[in-house]
């Protein structure tokens, strides 16, 4: 089973390519995934049936959260699969003659449509609840994103967002339910969750069961669309017709029906299970019915009837009963069939005629009639027409509600539900005629319905589904089969019940003259007289109000949502940084104080102001408090950020002096990087910084200032002095070591001990240096900078015109002795700043240390695992050295230190990071899980090299990656910005500079003033 969807997923990944070399064909080679997958599936049969009844696949995923990925295949799966991957197959058989070779994005949909083949299969085999939640939430998006396929239609987008925000909110409550189900068993194994059942319900935690088992409930009914949720399913119909085939008629809106019928053998039994299930779907029954029959869309003909269909099913599989969850099985197969094939003709129709509406459509059937017997074969077994599967699988289930209605138990509600049961199967009827009428008919006064010749290849998939309902209804014995052992599982324990198999009933074409076959009569003459009047129908239908439907709710709680929204956030979002500090500091620190004053809390005995082994604390302390103060007083942005810096590296101090190097050597560097995104960003803003607020606000700020402060140390008191257990950290030094196999436990830590923490961090640091970047760039992420420029066609032309013996003159006469010497061109400023923005000084020291530092930088992280150091320090470092080269020779000198994209690195860094992790799972282990390997070399000797050090060179990359993003977003993409507005005749205050800028001499003369430069070109060897 993990096979089957490993393969899904990675041919859905190599979809687009495919696309690329064989066009729409590639669906035929994408259809082969699901179809191979059918035939491994035969092969389970055996097992299943002769054997031990099951087959399951288990591997550990993350054993201290008790997940793993566990599969399990019984009866009840392996039918829901013959639809899965039977039905997928076909349908994406049918998409290479359904899109026309002009389509775009069709590989991107054909990926996910196979995907959710996959998800679908991943959902029905999950054994445990965590797992089908994680395939239940990814049906949930891969149906967003093919509903939503025609992105360029609002109503496409509206439905697919629709659909995702029903069942999502469905899947979250499904999901709380789980947690309730798993937690009160005590394992999320479905199958260990179902032999509990009985003990479960009748125990302790009864209540909570029940109400755990309505949670789940209603994740299943938003997924499959039943009321007061059953108006995003037609909304849905925006899709293009292969998706309403797939996932709108055999895979995506079973799974709530799956669900049902899994958890039905052990919690039908429960308090609110009949209500709901029972009540739910029988509203929904009739309510698609009677609104199909209002519709003029073919197509939502089909999905208000898929609507009724799924009621129906829901009501049947949910009853509890063998008979019943023999007939539910039976009609699921058939509904799959039946429906699935109604869909592919609607996209036919749709294709060779381009409308759906029945109003226009006429004669279709004299130009089609092999289109026309295949639609009618289908909506002739959706009607329950004998010999097809249809009617054996719709008289089981009348028989099932004729049983269940005559039962004592069942009291007066038996035969309400099977009246109303018989009440939807007329409407099936009415509208299923109504179908092939308006599809196929000849309207009188209506012109033919031009109809283009179809191909045998686009006929085949519902050609194939046609032939096995009919095969279905003519030797139901093969399906009967397949459903006992299913059914067999409520099996009464009453001695006089008889054999599971007698309970059950059979499957077959003939029962005699049984109350089922008089109710299906009953069914037919109402049916047919619904649709021989149907204008009378429509008439009484449009007398009834228009009452509130589902859909016009949802729109109305969507916009009163909005509404509040907005409200809320206008009185919130006010603009002012103050406000929300304000806001934000002031409920940090009153709710721990509350907490502290009213909880009766004890000052810890042995408190000391400074540690007396290390005095120069108060050094450092008083360094830090200045420093505060001085950020506080500073009347200028620079001098601002700079006393802010000053706190961190005396924090940094603080780590020193208390014997964490790491943490020290980290804060230092993660300081410094700090200051110079701030001191680059700045160069945008007005050099002081200006008061906005008067003084009584300043004294509030100040008492919010100190109290936030002092609450903040006090919690920190109580916290440490509330310690009662013995702190795990003191295991770290021995799990680091014996575990992790390195001495230095902060980085063991990071790299192995919390691994998912360290991967979540640098996920975040990816998104954060995206979102820097969209801030900054219009066009691109400004990877593609162009490589070094002469001096001459830059920062040069600012000093044309200047007389022989000025300032401007000299300088002109420097710089162009500095762009054409090409004895050593690897500090290209000379060619690339203004000689004002030079600094000679810094461009030797450049010079001296960045390939020191970039050594060091991979000292530090080859070294971190026994040492001070790792992946994180290491990046740090070699970003600094960037840095260091970026202010020495502005923003061509950084694409000569960096001539990769920042995004390639932080990409695959992070893909380094998560392949470390995947990898051990895939050989047997853990993820994450780390090897020690030591091997002997000659020359090196014994050497020990632990593979969480592939998951730190991630982490080295992702932060090189981050800190080149940020010197590129706000340093070059800004250095870029300001000459451009310069060179436009602006004027661009250079804020770091104490005195003016210099002036510029610009004339008509200008260019017979300049003297002759040579090309960098001609000059910098080396160099592009």
């Amino acid at each position: 089973m993990i096979t089957v969807l490993a393969v899904h997923f990675s041919v859905a990944v190599l979809a687009p390519f495919l696309f690329r070399v064989w066009g729409r064909n590639a669906f035929y080679a994408l259809a082969a995934v699901p179809g191979v997958s059918f035939g491994w599936l035969m092969f389970q049969h055996a097992p299943i049936y002769a054997g031990p009844g099951t087959v399951t696949e288990s591997f550990e995923w993350i054993p201290s959260l008790h997940l793993e990925l566990a599969f399990r295949m019984d009866a009840l799966v392996w039918v829901m699969s013959l639809l899965v991957l039977g039905v997928g197959s076909l349908v994406l058989v049918y998409c290479a003659r359904y899109f026309k070779r002009k389509d775009q994005d069709l590989g991107a949909f054909g990926a996910q449509l196979l995907a959710f083949a996959g998800a679908m299969f991943g959902l029905v085999t999950a054994d445990d609840l965590l797992l089908l939640f994680v395939f239940w939430e990814l049906t949930t998006i891969l149906s967003y994103l093919l509903i939503g396929f025609a992105r360029t239609r609002l109503a496409a987008r509206r439905s697919a967002l629709q659909a995702l925000m029903v069942t999502t909110a469905g899947g979250l409550a499904m999901l709380v339910g789980l947690i309730m189900l798993g937690s009160a068993a005590g394992t999320y194994r479905i199958s260990g969750l179902l032999e509990q059942a009985p003990a479960l319900a009748a125990g302790t935690s009864g209540t909570m069961v029940s109400a755990a088992v309505v949670l789940i409930l209603v994740g299943a009914i938003t997924k499959s669309a039943l009321v007061p949720f059953h108006f995003w399913l037609p909304g849905a119909m925006a899709a293009p017709t292969p998706v309403s085939a797939y996932l709108h008629a055999a895979a995506m809106v079973k799974a709530g029906i799956y669900l049902v019928a899994r958890l039905a053998p052990g919690f039908s039994g429960t308090a609110y299970w009949q209500p709901v299930v029972l009540g739910l779907g029988l509203a929904t029954m009739l309510v698609g019915g009677y609104r199909a029959l209002r519709q003029t869309d073919i197509k939502l003909i089909l999905a208000y009837g898929t609507v009724s269909q799924l009621g129906f099913l829901t009501m049947v599989v949910g009853l509890g009963t063998p008979d019943a969850a023999l007939a539910g099985l039976a009609m699921l197969l058939a509904h799959g069939l039946f429906k699935a094939t109604l869909f592919l003709v609607v996209g036919i129709i749709d294709h060779q005629s381009g409308t759906r509406d029945v109003r226009k459509l006429s004669g279709v059937f004299r130009s089609s009639r092999a289109l026309g017997i295949v639609a009618g074969i289908g909506a002739a077994s959706m009607a329950g027409i004998p010999l097809l599967g249809g009617f054996v699988a719709k008289e089981s289930v009348l028989e099932a509600f004729v049983h269940h209605a005559t039962e004592p138990h069942s009291g007066p509600w038996g035969m309400v539900v099977l009246v109303g049961l018989v009440l939807g199967s007329i409407l099936t009827f009415a509208y299923s005629a109504r179908f092939m009428w308006g599809a196929f008919a000849v309207k009188p006064g209506v012109d033919p319905t031009p109809f283009k010749a179809i191909s045998p290849s686009f006929l085949a998939a519902p050609a194939v589904l046609t032939l096995l309902t009919i095969a279905y209804g003519l030797w139901p014995v093969p399906v009967d089969a397949w459903i006992q052992p299913y059914a067999a599982l409520f099996a009464s324990t009453a001695p006089d019940a008889g054999t599971p198999a007698e309970q059950a009933g059979h499957l077959a074409l003939w029962h005699g003259v049984t109350p089922a076959l008089g109710l299906t009569a009953v069914t037919f003459v109402l049916g047919a007289a619904m649709y021989f009047g149907r204008s009378a129908v429509a008439r009484a239908q449009s007398l009834v109000p228009a009452w509130v439907d589902g859909d016009r709710a949802y729109q109305l709680t969507i916009g009163a949502l909005d509404d509040a929204a907005v409200w809320i956030t206008g009185r919130t979002q006010r603009g002012s940084l103050y406000f929300y500090l304000a806001v934000i500091l002031s409920v940090a620190f009153v709710l721990p104080l509350a907490a502290i004053l009213l909880g009766g809390n004890v000052l810890p005995q042995d408190i000391y102001l400074v540690d007396p082994n290390s005095p120069l604390q108060l050094v450092a302390g008083a360094g830090i408090i200045i420093g505060a103060l001085a950020a506080v007083k500073a009347n200028k942005r620079f001098l601002a950020v700079l006393m802010v810096s000053v706190t961190g590296y005396g924090i940094a101090l603080v780590f020193a002096l208390q014997g964490a190097p790491d943490l020290a050597l980290t804060q230092m560097l993660v300081e410094t990087i700090i200051l110079v995104a701030f001191v680059l960003a700045m160069r945008s803003l007005p050099p002081e910084l200006r008061d906005r607020t008067g003084g009584r606000y300043r004294v509030v700020r100040v008492i919010i200032g100190a109290g936030f402060g002092v609450t903040m140390v006090f919690a920190a008191i109580f916290a440490m002095g509330a310690r009662t257990a013995i702190p795990i950290s003191l295991q770290f030094p021995q799990l680091a070591y014996e575990g992790g196999g390195g001495l230095n436990v902060v980085n063991v830590t990071l790299v192995d001990i919390r691994a998912w923490d360290t991967f979540g961090e640098i996920s975040v640091l990816a998104l954060a240096a995206t979102g820097v970047a969209s801030l900054i760039f219009v066009r691109g992420r400004g990877d593609r900078l162009q490589a070094s420029a002469s001096v001459a066609e830059g920062t040069v032309g600012r000093y044309r015109g200047a007389d022989p013996g000025s300032r401007d003159a000299a300088a002109l006469a420097i710089s162009r002795k500095f762009a054409a010497s090409a004895r050593d061109a690897w500090i290209v400023a000379g060619r690339t700043l203004a000689p004002e923005r030079r600094s000679i000084i810094f461009e030797v020291i450049t010079r001296l240390i960045f390939h020191s530092m970039v050594i060091f930088s991979l000292y530090l992280l080859l070294a971190g695992h026994n040492l001070p150091g790792g992946g994180f320090a290491g990046g740090l470092t070699a970003g600094l050295a960037l840095t260091i080269r970026y202010l020495a020779g502005g923003r061509f000198e950084l694409r000569e230190a960096a001539p990769i994209s920042a995004g390639a690195l932080l990409g695959s860094g992070l893909a380094l990071a998560a392949v470390s992790g995947v990898l051990p799972l895939l050989l047997g282990g853990q993820v994450f899980q780390s090897a020690i390997i030591q091997v002997w070399l000659p020359v090196f000797g014994d050497i020990k090299f632990v593979t969480s050090t592939i998951f730190d060179i991630g982490v080295y990359i992702v932060v090189v990656g981050l800190v080149l993003d940020v010197l590129r977003s706000l340093g070059a993409e800004i250095d870029e910005h300001m000459e451009e507005r310069s060179a436009g005749g602006g004027h661009e205050p250079d804020h770091d500079q104490d005195g003016p800028e210099p002036d510029r001499i610009d004339g008509p003369d200008q260019q017979e003033q300049e003297p002759d430069v040579v090309p960098a070109e001609t000059t910098a060897k080396g160099h592009a």
